[in-house]
């Protein structure tokens, strides 16, 4: 490769090497690369209404709407608890606000509040 080609591809990576890291921690920052507010949680809490608890297979089964950070759409569906101990807040029939997410490859609830 002669000079001139190698001082062009030097210069095209130097000039495209701050955006690729920009672009990277902006990625990293808005799914997981930094703690989670509280206003991001409540920003992906879901209204739902509890339809069953299984505390011995530490699992809660909700009629949701939209989960927006899964792209899924409103169905009733069957989850994994994060904490067991968010199974002894709750009853069937009661209305919730929640937060899930897919963690090992299983979706979990990961907070869950009773709306009064």
């Amino acid at each position: 490769m002669n000079t001139l080609a190698k001082l062009t591809l030097a210069s095209t990576c130097l000039i495209a090497m701050p955006f690729t890291v920009q672009a990277a921690s902006s990625h990293d920052s808005h799914h997981g690369g930094m703690q989670m507010t509280s206003a991001d949680a409540a920003a992906q809490m879901t209204d739902g209404e509890v339809r069953k608890v299984d505390k011995d297979a530490k699992k809660i089964t909700i009629k949701h709407g939209d989960l927006k950070n899964l792209g899924m759409p409103p169905m009733t569906m069957v989850f994994q608890v994060k904490d067991p101990a968010m199974l002894d807040q709750v009853k069937a029939g009661d209305k919730i606000s929640f937060v899930a997410d897919k963690v090992g490859g299983q979706l979990m609830v990961t907070s869950i509040e009773v709306k009064k």
